[in-house]
């Protein structure tokens, strides 16, 4: 995969994989929760994106159920990678150092009321 830039799926699957083992249903809500509603992906992005980071090595599946006997043996359990969090650390940099060139040039964002 292309290290950079990562698209919005990508980028807020890996963040919702970074502190725990997820189902595909709970990575949704995950990310509507955290953006307020903003990033709100459908099961196809989601499992399209999903078969692309697993093919890269940046998420596996994972046998672990965080609780057996309340789970759904359905589903499947996703797990970020050493690869897949170097690429998210990676791609912080990368939106810290353009945040810090705007912030040299005096350019603020807009408050959400502007948007």
């Amino acid at each position: 995969m292309d290290k950079r830039p990562l698209s919005v799926p990508v980028f807020q699957i890996l963040v919702s994989l970074s502190d725990r083992q997820l189902h595909g249903y709970a990575i949704l809500r995950d990310i509507k929760r955290r953006t307020e509603g903003v990033v709100s992906l459908t099961a196809s992005t989601l499992y399209s994106a999903v078969n692309r980071l697993l093919d890269a090595g940046w998420i596996r599946e994972s046998d672990e159920r965080p609780v057996p006997e309340l789970d759904d043996e359905r589903r499947r359990y996703f797990a970020i990678t050493e690869d897949g969090l170097h690429a998210l650390r990676q791609e912080l940099w990368r939106l810290e150092w353009m945040i810090g060139t705007m912030r040299d040039k005096s350019i603020h964002p807009l408050s959400p009321g502007d948007a």
